[in-house]
């Protein structure tokens, strides 16, 4: 009974550290996606598995625009093993801090909450898995560093289970040579 009440009590202690949005509420500078994610943009990356092994490393060319409410952003990406990929977003901005996507290998929408300097951004994605593909769900952190740079942090899991981690480094083209 003592090791069911421990780990009951470590349970609840893990789930009340994790980050919540609300948390990022009046850091500044403010992350708007309508005005960080035009022109050009590059990216750059790499997939983890569960162990924390680097699997992956790419750089990914984007080119965003708005207008009105309405954002594209039209990503190609250069992998380490050569591959090529595309995924076109198209974002809409649903309320003063809230949004949705979709994208050709996204599953439904993916939702989106910004406060402070950060999004919280939940989705389903597709992805190659032995023949054919399997979804898995993407928990995205994105934080604005300075009005030209932004780290995303993605958290991957399959059926509840962690199963690797994305680091994305995003910079404004416009701006590429400006300090932090």
């Amino acid at each position: 009974m003592k090791i069911l009440i421990v780990v009951i009590v470590a349970l609840g202690f893990l789930v009340g550290c994790s980050s919540k949005i609300q948390d990022y509420q009046g850091v500044e500078p403010a992350l708007h996606l309508d005005e960080f994610f035009v022109g050009d943009l590059v990216a750059y990356g790499m997939v983890q598995d569960r162990s924390g092994a680097v699997t992956q490393r790419f750089r990914a060319d984007i080119k965003a625009s708005w207008d009105g409410n309405q954002g594209l952003l039209d990503e190609v990406f250069y992998w380490d093993d050569g591959r090529e990929q595309t995924r076109v977003w198209r974002l809409t901005k649903t309320g003063e801090n809230t949004y949705v996507g979709t994208a050709g290998d996204v599953v439904g929408e993916a939702k989106g909450t910004t406060a402070g300097n950060a999004l919280h951004w939940v989705y389903q994605l597709e992805v190659p898995f032995r023949d054919g593909t399997i979804a898995i769900t993407l928990d995205d952190w994105m934080f604005l560093l300075d009005e030209h740079r932004l780290i995303n942090k993605t958290e991957m899991r399959k059926f509840g289970f962690r199963v690797g981690e994305i680091t994305i480094f995003i910079e404004r083209m416009d701006s590429a040579r400006s300090p932090l």
